[in-house]
């Protein structure tokens, strides 16, 4: 099972190592991984029973396990990492886990960027490509539903075949079905490009956050995930920036996605380069490598002797999110709460231009600029989460509580309907920039916090079942937030106030959901 990244991003962690390490085993969240979690809750290692395998209860020995007898009478002796050899990722030098790190983080960063880059000028595209805006809107549309629908196989696939492979082949089709839309005569071209773009590209926001588990011990992994999460909130952020300077500067929208494209193609160049991190393969690889020098077929891998087939794990990743979304209330409330703030994010994108270009006059370059504001805010919540693991550890002193990961959602829930008020009613033309720049960085710090919190709260609650819980939110978010292209721009018709005025009150309506879950979650 890969521990998804709303896990890592929460502080303090959820998984211990021992939990991490019994979750790892196992290609699907499936009964036997949940009762080895619930008897190792405390971290404790479970005590061997009758019914284990003799893999579990064999004695290390030179990096390898020697187990007893099968019960077909067929001797397998289980390979393990060799202590002091650097064989295990945990064990790698700090440069070759930086580079990893930097790596990984990078691919998040280009994803991200691929999905709000185009906003940069898209009237442009309408425009040469002969459609109406709403229709150009549609490729931000399709490469945001790309992200729901990819994690559902990209997810089991990385828990078979490595990390890696999983990273070059996403990256190569991103980069390949990137050229589309460079080149695109119409605008059926630019959407399927777009579509199969975004597919591809959901791989590093899948599995990025199990790679630098791979590498990265428990207590060492906060600042790895300080960089990955920044790339993941800040690219978005990012996109519109960079877009609409660069078709101001060239007055041609198409050198967006140029630039995207070179991007993709250095990425993936430097996925090649990337090594395999995953500790199932590394150690099947041993094993082949032992039984090919030894000419003899007896070492194996315990994930080998209790391997899962493929099948059974795709239809695990296919119909539990489903099962959980619709028959948990968490996960159907937190979804649909956290779905809003993510539409909110791409909301933005439209309402922006509007306030600062159609209302200040401002260009598309400068535009871009006040997304900054969001990234302060951002980096503020980024900043001020550890006062979250106070929190946490002094709610949690009788023993861990699901609820107490709530506190910075409650107080996320008060502030993001504060900064859609200020948005919509501090953008007539006259008035300052500072308002809706304001508003932006009240925006970005509620987002960041409420989405760490209610993430946290999922995976704490659902932690034997966490990769499909988050799976189900992840799909219900990005069809959501897919749709935003398609209705927000009539929705600003109306007028800017009136359509601000609308979302601050949906965000009000909303904000018991926290509160509820606070003090009735348990029961």
């Amino acid at each position: 099972m890969i521990e998804p990244v709303e896990a890592e991003l929460a502080r303090p962690p959820i998984f211990n190592e021992r939990q991490e390490a019994i979750l790892r085993d196992e290609d699907v969240e499936l009964d036997r991984a949940i009762s080895r979690l619930n008897a190792n809750g405390n971290g404790a290692t479970a005590s061997p029973s009758t019914s284990e395998t003799p893999s579990q209860t064999a004695t290390l020995n030179g990096g390898v396990f020697t187990p007893a007898q099968l019960e077909n009478g067929e001797k397998r002796t289980i390979v393990t990492f060799e202590p002091g050899t650097r064989e295990n990722p945990r064990e790698w030098t700090k440069g070759r886990k930086w580079f990893v790190t930097m790596s990984t983080s990078l691919l998040c960063l280009t994803v991200a960027l691929g999905s709000a880059m185009p906003t940069g000028d898209l009237p442009g595209v309408a425009e040469t490509l002969h459609v109406s805006d709403e229709v150009s809107y549609i490729q931000v549309t399709l490469f945001v539903l790309g992200f729901g629908i990819g994690p559902l196989a990209f997810a089991p696939l990385s828990e078979v075949v490595g990390r890696k492979p999983v990273y070059c082949i996403s990256l190569f089709f991103y980069f390949i079905f990137t050229l589309p839309s460079c080149l695109a005569q119409n605008i059926a071209t630019m959407l399927a490009g777009r579509m199969i773009a975004g597919i591809a590209s959901s791989a590093p926001m899948t599995n990025v956050g199990g790679t630098i588990s791979d590498i990265w011990a428990v207590e060492d992994r906060g600042l790895p995930m300080a960089l990955f999460s920044s790339m993941i909130f800040m690219g978005p952020c990012l996109g519109p920036l960079f877009g609409g300077w660069i078709s101001l500067k060239t007055g041609q929208w198409r050198w967006i996605y140029w630039v995207l494209f070179i991007l993709c193609g250095v990425v993936f160049c430097l996925t090649l380069v990337m090594p395999e991190t995953l500790p199932t393969v590394l150690l099947k690889r041993k094993a082949q490598r032992l039984n090919k020098d030894n000419n003899t077929t007896t070492y194996v891998t315990e994930h080998q002797l209790k391997h899962v087939p493929l099948s059974e794990t795709f239809k695990t990743a296919l119909t539990r999110p489903f099962i959980l979304m619709f028959g948990e209330p968490i996960i159907l409330f937190m979804s649909f709460y956290l779905s809003f703030v993510y539409s909110l994010l791409y909301a933005t994108f439209f309402a922006f231009p509007i306030a600062f270009e159609e209302i200040r006059g401002f260009n598309a370059g400068m535009t871009g600029v006040t997304f900054v504001s969001i990234i302060l805010g951002i980096l503020l919540a980024m900043a001020c989460m550890p006062i979250q693991e106070r929190l946490y550890k002094k709610h949690c002193v009788n023993g861990p509580v699901p609820e107490a990961r709530l506190y910075p959602m409650m107080l996320g829930a008060i502030i993001l309907p504060i900064s859609l008020f200020i948005l919509a009613f501090t953008s007539y033309p006259g008035i300052i920039w500072v308002g809706p720049c304001a508003a932006g960085v009240l925006f970005g710090f509620s987002m960041v916090i409420i989405y760490i919190s209610a993430n946290s709260y999922i995976v704490d609650s659902y932690a034997n079942y966490a990769a499909s819980a988050i799976a189900a939110k992840t799909l219900m978010r990005s069809t959501i937030g897919a749709s935003v292209p398609l209705w927000i721009t009539q929705m600003f018709s109306i007028g800017f106030q009136y359509a601000g005025l609308i979302l601050a009150l949906v965000s009000c309506v909303i904000v018991v959901i926290p509160y509820a879950f606070f003090f009735r979650g348990g029961a």
